[in-house]
């Protein structure tokens, strides 16, 4: 491989087109985004590892780009998404402002990916916070107030883990990911686990995912799929290198509750986001085991899911920029008007279930074996599993219940009223891309397996080789679908009879809204009878001083006091007031 000597981090070629594109024609602008996102694959991928840059970040050592296995793993795809998504946004009629604040949030994501320090990454993952409201901003109508939402739940784990970066700079004395194993002290890994916890969705974390991806331009949101969660996931490991029992555990449980809730929803992109949740679930738990294997399979999940999740957001903006329609409820029958949409959707969704021969089933497989041989077996050990594989099964379960139904009600079931075009030429390029390589990492998991940061096929690598095609793993997924089949068909009754499931911000939005409401109401009632003390006890004062025997008069005193004083009483009051205040000022 010839090797190249990177002066210019990647994200910098990035953040220059996103400055000039509003400038140029929209056709212009477009071409020059793939090309700026295009080449980080290559330039990525001819960096040796160890290259690494140097400099002085607000006076503190920083890296701005550090190469090793998991940043370029990183920088590969997300380089290649990024070119695809620009694709996208051109034929799906996204104009120059929005793709420049796309290729600005790209831009950021690459810069937080391959900052060696922690203070290069909270850097960039505060622009990226930034860049991505920026995004959902521009679309105006709802995606504004969500967008607020938006900002707000990330400006929190932000906060919290600039907490963290500052926690571990005092415990460690560098911000520089060699100078410990993670992120060091006894408050600062709380933090971090807290603030990256906002990114990657923990649960009661993650309602911004359901509430903002579904509301801004439908290629908007293939960009939003991407980036924040999956560098959520690159931070997590960044901070538990080694792992994290409740991190993985965390895992496990996103994984089932963002199927199940997935499954309650009718609004395609919200059920695409609840999903986003329960597969970032099968990388958390993979981070949280801390093995070798574990990491590996975390990272490939992160890789094919960027692949898969990508193109099932590409297939429902093509519905909805075809049809003006969002809720399955008033689709069907979408299959025989829109046959390449149909089967791009069906090779995403057999991707993301894990079906034998998708990218999804190699992942998945190597985290669900990593949770049977690397994790804590003893009282957690039910049934010859794990429980955190019961929970990554189940997990996967409720996922292919969630696209039967998404594939069921869009494109099978019915008859769709008049006539709808397919994707048009573009939107279908960027779709048979993405679906192509989807196939090829499920038939070819070698081809995988060389980008993973450790080999999973070395015994002196990981605790148990990973071998993807066994009769075991085949019975598994197989199973897995039967089971999902059968689940959807005796679900889906009940299921259409269910209106809206509501989630945790049922209960904090108005929380804080009420909240906030009563702090300014109890703020400003406060401060008006602070006012109207102020003005009565002076409206007093200056009654006494004018005319202080009406005031005696008013208080019941019949014999008028003598208010007057002689020279000499008047000369010692004075000095006693003076000796007073200066005993006060020099306290």
């Amino acid at each position: 491989m010839v090797a190249l000597d990177p002066l210019i981090p990647p994200f910098v070629p990035v953040l220059l087109a996103a400055l000039v594109i509003p400038f140029l024609g929209r056709r212009v602008g477009h071409v020059l985004g793939i090309v700026a996102t295009g080449v980080v694959v290559p330039y990525v991928w001819l960096s040796p590892e160890g290259q690494h840059l140097p400099v002085a970040l607000f006076g503190f050592d920083a890296v701005l780009y550090n190469v090793d296995a998991f940043s370029t793993l990183m920088g590969l795809i997300f380089g290649l998404i990024g070119a695809v998504a620009v694709l996208y946004s051109w034929y799906s009629e996204a104009d120059s402002l929005q793709t420049a604040f796309a290729l600005s949030y790209v831009g950021t994501s690459l810069g937080a990916v391959f900052g060696g320090d922690w203070l290069s990454l909270i850097f960039f993952w505060e622009l990226m916070a930034v860049t991505s409201t920026l995004l959902v901003w521009h679309y105006g109508g709802r995606a504004v107030r969500a967008g607020y939402r938006y900002a707000i739940l990330h400006g929190i784990g932000g906060t919290l883990l600039l907490g963290a970066v500052i926690w571990h700079y005092v415990e460690v004395g560098s911000f520089l990911f060699t100078a410990s194993e993670g992120i060091a002290g006894p408050v600062a890994p709380i933090l971090a686990a807290i603030g990256i916890g906002v990114n990657v969705g923990f649960v009661g974390l993650h309602a911004w995912l359901p509430d903002t991806y579904p509301r801004p331009h439908i290629a908007a949101s293939v960009f939003l799929c991407v980036f924040t969660t999956k560098t959520g996931v690159y931070g997590m490991y960044r901070a538990f290198p080694e792992g994290q029992l409740a991190i993985a555990y965390m895992g496990g449980i996103m994984a089932v509750f963002g199927a199940t809730m997935a499954l309650f929803q009718n609004d395609m992109r919200r059920l695409l986001s609840y999903h986003i949740q329960s597969q970032v679930g099968y990388m958390i738990a993979g981070v949280g085991i801390g093995t070798t294997l574990a990491q590996a399979g975390a990272m490939a999940h992160v890789f094919n899911h960027i692949l898969y999740k990508a193109l099932l957001f590409m297939t429902a903006g093509v519905v909805i920029y075809r049809t003006g329609t969002e809720s399955l409820k008033k689709l069907g029958g979408l299959g025989r008007e829109m046959p390449l949409t149909a089967a791009a959707f069906t090779v995403a969704a057999l991707s993301i279930a894990g079906f034998p021969l998708f990218n999804g089933f190699v992942s998945k497989g190597i985290v669900i074996a990593a949770s049977h041989y690397d994790f804590a077996k003893g009282p957690l050990y039910v049934g010859g599993r794990t429980t955190l594989e019961w929970l990554l099964l189940v997990g996967g379960v409720g996922t292919f219940m969630s696209f039967i139904k998404f594939g069921y009600y869009a494109f099978f079931h019915g008859e769709h009223e008049g006539s709808v075009a397919d994707a048009n030429v573009g939107q279908s390029v960027a779709m048979v891309t993405v679906a192509v390589l989807c196939v090829f990492f499920g038939v070819f998991d070698s081809a995988l397996f060389a980008l993973l940061p450790f080999d999973v096929t070395s015994e002196a690598v990981v605790s148990e080789v990973y071998v993807t095609y066994t009769v075991g793993h085949i019975v598994e997924g197989l199973v897995l679908a039967v089971a999902g089949l059968i689940g959807f068909a005796l679900v889906k009754k009940p299921l259409s009879k269910v209106k809206r499931v509501p989630d945790i911000d049922d209960l904090y939005n108005p929380a804080a809204l009420y909240g906030t409401r009563a702090l300014v109401v109890g703020t400003t009632e406060l401060y008006a009878a602070v006012d109207r003390a102020a003005v009565t006890a002076t409206r007093v004062a200056h009654g006494v001083v004018i005319d202080p025997r009406s005031v005696l008069a008013r208080l019941g005193d019949r014999q008028p006091a003598r208010l007057t004083a002689d020279i000499g009483t008047s000369i010692v009051l004075v000095t006693l007031v003076l000796a007073a205040t200066v005993a006060v000022l020099l306290m």
